[in-house]
């Protein structure tokens, strides 16, 4: 019985003891001097999921900002929409930065990162609100003083990174294509996303789709099994398991050059929303790839699109504009992790070896990959 008690002692002492030493080992890691701006409109809780994976591996990774050599806040640290305490009250501001910023922000800033541009709407905002219903935008879209600022950072051979959804609705036509020309990219106007269910009975699923779907084809929703849905302003289509596609779940591919390169995986699951563009001159680092039937390569045949697509350019020349395009950042990791060095190394906690195990595209591609990016360009301009 004494035995037992002390193995038992000795085990909850690891488990204490562990987070401790963890802990002072990310401590006492060298900082990186790095000043970042973050730009994320779509806060509608104070969650602040939108960004919250990239200000995860900020912190691990120990950038910090250059004038107190503090950390970074996923609560403070970033531009966009503010949700206000008390909460029930509903109250919110907004972080923004005027004309008369940009020149500034460009000089003092190293990198920019565009979490998410889309903004928070009526309906996102209040509860009790039909979710199906279009509603009037609070605050969100790429605007001209954002266009700038990308300007402002390019001209200087600055980081930019953006990600998904940077150029579609809201953001005016007018803003949204010459960003596109300044990144030298062009958006088809599809963005899609994989659904473990299609049954409009399923956990969050978007009512409105069915209603463009009866639209366009003049027959009801009957869609029951996984898949993936690519819509565009008023045109929709579904690829269900069994019929479109092999496997429904899509994927994030990488070639060998690119593992390496970045310390990526070559394969890992994709289940957010995603964009289709056009990499023009960009390089491919990874690309989105649908396991389609004959009869799917036939749907996206017909609407000129493939099964594989971009999911990571980078610009060919410097290696300092990166488009992803997919909600890469958004996720709803503990923060407090990310003060532990040595945490993603919980193989088998954190994730699995199921191939399409969705937690493996945070620990095996995003951190690498955002880390390795940072990393190099802040090594590049440390010299």
């Amino acid at each position: 019985m004494k035995k037992t008690l002390i193995i038992v002692v000795v085990i909850l002492a690891v488990i204490i003891a562990l987070p401790v030493i963890n802990l002072v080992r990310w401590a006492f890691q060298p900082k990186k001097p790095l000043d970042i701006i973050l730009v994320d409109k779509t806060v509608p809780t104070v969650d602040r999921e939108k960004h919250k994976l990239f200000s995860w591996v900020v912190t691990n990774e120990r950038f910090v900002k250059r004038e107190n050599q503090s950390s970074y806040s996923y609560v403070d640290d970033y531009y966009g929409f503010v949700p206000k305490r008390p909460l029930r009250e509903k109250q919110w501001d907004k972080r923004d930065y005027r004309l008369t910023d940009v020149i500034k922000l460009a000089e003092k800033n190293d990198a920019v990162y565009f979490a998410d541009t889309y903004g928070v709407f009526f309906n996102d905002w209040w509860t009790g609100i039909n979710k199906s219903r279009k509603s009037r935008k609070l605050f969100g879209g790429l605007n001209n003083n954002d266009f700038l600022l990308i300007k402002e950072m390019k001209d200087r051979n600055k980081l930019i990174i953006m990600e998904y959804n940077s150029f579609d609705y809201p953001t005016a036509q007018f803003e949204s294509v010459r960003t596109q020309e300044k990144l030298g990219l062009s958006f088809s106007g599809w963005t899609g996303k994989y659904f473990s269910s299609l049954d409009t009975t399923a956990n969050d699923f978007p009512v409105w789709m069915t209603a463009m779907y009866r639209k366009q084809y003049s027959k009801s929703w009957k869609f029951k099994k996984a898949g993936v849905v690519i819509l565009k302003e008023k045109e929709i289509l579904v690829l269900e398991e069994g019929t479109q596609l092999k496997n429904p779940m899509v994927h994030i591919i990488t070639d060998q050059e690119n593992c390496k390169k970045y310390g990526v995986v070559d394969k890992v699951a994709f289940d957010k929303w995603f964009d289709l563009i056009d990499p023009m001159n960009n390089k491919t680092v990874s690309k989105f790839r649908l396991e389609t039937t004959a009869l799917g390569d036939t749907l996206l045949a017909q609407n000129d699109l493939t099964n594989e697509f971009p999911a990571v350019i980078c610009e060919p020349t410097a290696g300092r504009v990166y488009y992803f395009s997919g909600d890469f950042a958004s996720g709803k990791m503990p923060y407090a992790t990310s003060m532990l060095k040595g945490v993603d190394k919980m193989k088998g906690i954190l994730y699995s070896e199921k191939p399409d195990d969705t937690r493996r595209f945070f620990w095996l591609y995003y951190k690498p990959l955002l880390s390795g990016i940072l990393t190099d360009y802040y090594h590049s301009i440390k010299k």
